[in-house]
Parts: C-alpha cells; structure tokens; sequence
C-alpha cells in the first residue's frame, strides 16, 4: 500500500507540473491573440472514389499473389484506358456532396452545415447529388430549425438531396431528415420522435419551508408562465402547455410538407421506431447503411466529401491540449491503480 500511495503521489505531481504549464502557456497565448481577429475557417474537400479505390486495393493486394496482382492491375489499366478514349465520359459522369452532421442538443454544427452547403451551391446543379450522414437526437426547436432551414436550401435549389441515418434521427434529427428527398436508414437505426417536451423543476415549497422569498417580477401577463424558484400558476401551466401545443403542430407541418406520404397524426406522437418499422410508417424510403449507398454510388459517380473547419486559435489549441492531458492522466492512473490490487 505505501508503494501504492508514493506510485499515485509521482502521477499526481506530474500531472500538475504538466497541467502548470500549460495554463501559462494559455495565458501567453491569451495575451498575444487579445484584440486580433478571430480565426476564420477553411473548406476541406476529399475525394471518396479514390478512399474506396484504395481500399479495393489494399484488400487485392493482401489476397492475390503477385503474378494474379499483376494480371489484374494489367486489366484495369486497359479498361481504364478505355474509358478515357470515350470523349465526354468524364464529364457525363454525375457529382456527389457528402456531407456530415453530427448533432447535440444545440445543433452545434449548423455552423459547419451552412458554410458547406454554401459552397455546393455555387457549383451543384440538378444533375447532381448531395447525401447528408445525419446523426442526432434532437434538441433545441429554435437551433434545429435553422440547422434545416439549411436543408431546405437544397431542394430550393432543385438538387437532389438523399439523408442517410446510420444510428438516430429523431425529434429535431427527424426535423432534418424529413426534408431529404430521399430517406435511407440503417435497419436498426432510431427514427420519430415527432413531438415536443419541456421540464423543469421547482424548489419554490423548499424556500417557502426555509422561510426564503423569491419574486418574479414581469412586465408582459406571459414573460415568465413557469418558473424554477417562483410559484407557479395554474394560468401559467395552461399557458405554457398552449406554447408546446402550438410548437407541436408547427413541427407535425414542417414534416408534412416535406413527407405528405405520412399519416402525420399516427407517427407525430413523440413515439420512436427502428428503421424497420420506420420503413413500414413510411418515415423512411429505404434499409440501407450510409456505407451501402455511398460505395454503390461510387460506381457511377464522383464523390466528393466536404468539411468546413474552423481554424483553432492557439489558445483553444492549448486549451484542448490541457483538456486531453487531464483526461488521459486520470484514466492511466485508474487503470494502473486497478492492475495494482
């Protein structure tokens, strides 16, 4: 046991001394950057067909032996090579926009989202696709909403749009999903939630049996309906319900606009399904993952991935960096403490 207190006091200092110094370092950082711009953001495109290609190639290298490779790289140069003899084959071949969204409960990546879609725009045409790899449980209505409003840019635009749920779309996610043209999900994947919900608590009885006041004071009848300190009313209550049931029926008519194959008052419950029964309710058109529909679509199409990210200044790259450390410290140091007793 003392040598595991000594072992556990070293891990301790060293963590400290490191944690230390990249505190001053953020500090020196802080200093330096005060009063300059804020990092803009950059534009990353990848090209998918050559990620597949390089795969495929991998897998034929490992498998085939070296005069079977070389009969099949012989092959594939020629077929190549004849392709390229038919003029106009480059460019007849369609374009695919791969973009991603990966969403907590602020939308957080609406800002990436935007950016991207902004760019696709000024080049993407109705011969063309965009796929959005949507994963999200929802959130805030008012940043959801924006995150599709985003969406709907797309099909203003008249190009094709093709959501791919690999694991959950639901409540603000479906919000998003539905606007897709066309919805693939994985079979197992979480899909609805059609609804709206708010809670909160209220301590009002606790300070009222500690003898402590607490007022709200409003100018407007509904500025404040329910209140976490204040006592609430039954007019508040009411009035707060009518707010979630109006927000409902916006939500169940955004759907409806974009998916009117739905019995919307069946599936706008709050309920979830997976993508089976989701198929079945026609909240989705098709069982397949993203991995599915990508490698397929890479036969007959250019893929191109885009990301928009934001350059990091280097006080957040510090910050992040001091984030990690702390992180990965207390986890070394619980699993080392476990392998000692």
């Amino acid at each position: 046991m003392e040598f595991l207190a000594e072992y556990a006091s070293f891990l301790a200092k060293t963590a400290t001394l490191v944690i230390a110094i990249l505190v001053v370092l953020s500090a020196i950082a802080g200093l330096r950057g005060k009063g300059r711009r804020k990092p803009g953001g950059q534009l990353q495109v990848t090209r998918l067909n050559e990620f597949y290609k390089d795969l495929r190639e991998r897998l034929e290298s490992g498998l085939l032996d070296k005069a079977q490779l070389k009969a099949l790289r012989k092959q594939q140069a020629k077929a190549e090579k004849q392709q390229q003899k038919k003029k106009g084959k480059a460019e007849e071949k369609g374009r695919v926009f791969v973009l991603d969204f990966d969403g907590d409960i602020k939308a957080s990546a609406t800002e990436s989202l935007r950016n991207e879609i902004t760019a696709l725009l000024t080049l993407a045409t109705p011969h063309d696709e965009v796929v959005l790899r949507l994963e999200s449980g929802g959130g805030l209505v008012h940043s959801y909403g924006l995150a599709a409003s985003q969406l709907a840019r797309i099909r203003q635009a008249g190009i094709p749009l093709t959501v791919c749920i690999d694991k959950v779309a639901a409540s603000g996610g479906y919000m998003m999903a539905c606007i897709g043209e066309k919805i693939v999900s994985a079979p197992f994947a979480v899909l609805g939630s059609i609804g709206v919900v708010a809670q909160l608590p209220n301590v009002n009885r606790l300070l009222k049996k500690h003898d402590i006041d607490f007022e709200v004071l409003t100018a407007g009848e509904y500025k404040r309906t329910l209140t976490v300190f204040g006592e609430n009313t039954e007019k508040g209550r009411e009035k707060f319900q009518e707010d979630l049931d109006i927000t409902h029926q916006l939500f169940k008519d955004f759907v409806a606009r974009y998916r009117p194959q739905l019995h919307i008052d069946e599936v706008a419950t709050g309920e979830v399904w997976l993508g089976v029964a989701a198929l079945n309710r026609k909240l989705v058109d098709e069982l397949q993952t993203s991995d599915e529909y990508l490698s397929e679509r890479a036969r007959t199409a250019n893929l191109f991935h885009l990301h928009y990210a934001e350059r990091k200044s280097l006080q957040e790259r510090i910050g992040m960096a001091a984030s990690g450390t702390v992180e990965n410290t207390v986890v070394g140091l619980w699993s080392k403490l476990g392998r000692l007793r």
